[in-house]
């Protein structure tokens, strides 16, 4: 297995970000040069190829205008192990924070996690077949033979010998009632084998690997491996169990491993959120100044490139892209030290959202909110339509609760909508099949007192 790049052009990136993300053209700008720039550095040869470097890029501008969904989004479009880390969770390394160390870590579990779903959509046919068989010989075990399969001559066979079914043998005829669905209330009893990673979750997220102790973590984990239980269950349940346990044996675990390395190597990004709370200002010293300084210098080896032990095996984080973002209300770009800034030479400021832009967002991408109330309301029969004044109304409240608030950028859309429809979404099974207009009056009459009242709006809105 190999990795595999993307070789989307810059404009046709920017162009599957627009159907997701309204604005910031000079964030997708950046990003998708920094994506094209790795299938770019892909095809050079020789030992050049390693000495490019990725241009890691910091984000600048307030909270809910994009920043994470643009990385995450680049992320998927190019198949590639994303994490997020908000920096600030790095600030008392040794007491409640975490070892730096610990993104390459997370990365390197996305990686796996990627990795084997596509394994396991390429396996799936053959999991599926192997999973029919077995639940073939649990509805009608192999020793059982019935009169209708005995061989011409009616003598029945003996346990060694070798028969041939017939078509319409009573296995051929379970088989098409179970592709039919007709055996679907019927149960089995399916064997699982258990994993021992329940005792696991006392240590909490990935604090064993964290306390140095990687190897006592697997060593635990597989304590109870080679027990199973039985579980009584529906056949579709159980079919689907039965696969996933075939996938699991048919993927190449070492494959795997070797390949998410690669992924991770070579196409992983990395999302370094709340960056400028780790900033120290040139006039202040001491304290948690210190400390913020101290996780700066931390990050940067692993920002420059270097070789981090997981269970996996040593991962380089030398051609890992790391998209840094913060406010930057406070401190400036300039207050982190100068090695750390040298490591990011692209920086690009996000525009803050205007009324504009809310229509936009609530209408415009395919995951649009409008879209999605209007999907989540169909499935009780009820057709919900908006008018464009309704939508130019709603986005004039949100933006005017971001004003008179904290301004949480397009997230106050969400809040909105689901203060809107509250009444809707509560009493839609009860009050049948209708169609539902949001006009300018509906949305006046559910949201203008809570906005105008500023003291509730910071409550509810």
């Amino acid at each position: 297995m190999s990795i595999d790049t993307t070789n989307l052009t810059p404009s046709e990136i920017v162009k599957a970000l627009d159907k997701y993300i309204v604005g910031q053209k000079a964030a997708k700008r950046s990003v998708a040069v920094a994506l094209r720039n790795r299938w770019r550095r892909q095809q050079v040869e020789g030992e050049l190829r390693d000495e490019i470097s990725p241009k890691n890029i910091i984000m600048i501008g307030p909270t809910g205008v994009g920043k994470t969904e643009i990385a995450r989004r680049l992320a998927k479009l190019a198949r590639a192990p994303f994490v997020k880390v908000e920096a600030s969770k790095f600030t008392e390394v040794g007491y409640v924070g975490r070892d730096v160390d610990s993104i390459v870590r997370d990365l390197m579990e996305v990686s796996i996690k990627l990795v084997k779903e596509e394994e396991a959509e390429k396996l799936a046919p053959r999991a599926r077949e192997a999973a029919e068989e077995r639940l073939l010989d649990l509805l009608l075990p192999a020793k059982a033979t019935s009169f209708s399969d005995r061989p011409p001559g009616g003598k029945i066979p003996t346990a060694s010998a070798t028969v041939a079914v017939p078509e319409n043998s009573t296995r051929e005829k379970l088989r098409g009632l179970l592709r039919d669905g007709k055996l679907d209330d019927r149960e089995v009893e399916v064997e699982i084998k258990e994993d021992g990673r329940g005792f696991m979750q006392i240590f909490g997220g990935s604090g064993v690997e964290e306390m140095g102790l990687g190897g006592l973590k697997d060593m635990l984990g597989n304590m109870g491996g080679g027990k199973t239980k039985h579980r009584k269950m529906k056949i579709p349940d159980a079919l689907e169990v039965l696969a996933g346990q075939e996938v699991e044996r048919l993927v190449d675990n070492d494959a795997v491993q070797r390949e998410a390395i690669i992924r991770a190597e070579q196409g992983g990004i990395v999302f370094l959120d709340e960056v400028d709370k780790i900033a120290v200002s040139t006039e202040k010293r001491g304290g948690a100044e210190v400390s913020r300084e101290g996780v700066q210098r931390d990050l940067l080896p692993i920002v420059e490139g270097s070789t981090v032990t997981t269970k996996y095996g040593p991962v380089k984080t030398d051609h890992v892209l790391f998209v840094a973002a913060g406010a930057f209300h406070v401190a400036k770009p300039s207050d982190l030290i100068p090695e750390l800034q040298g490591r990011f030479p692209i920086r690009v400021e996000l525009e803050a959202l205007t009324d504009k832009d809310f229509v936009r967002i609530l209408t415009e991408p395919r995951n649009a909110l409008v879209t999605q109330y209007k999907a989540l309301l169909a499935t009780e029969e009820i057709t919900v339509e908006f008018d464009t004044e309704a939508i130019e109304t709603l986005a004039g409240l949100a933006a005017q609760v971001n004003a008179g608030t904290q301004n949480i950028g397009a997230r106050r859309l969400h809040t909105i909508m689901e203060r809107l429809l509250d009444e809707l979404l509560f009493s839609a099974p009860d009050i049948g099949a209708q169609t539902v207009k949001i006009t300018t009056d509906y949305v006046k009459e559910r949201l203008d007192d809570l906005v105008e009242d500023e003291e509730l709006s910071r409550f509810i809105l």
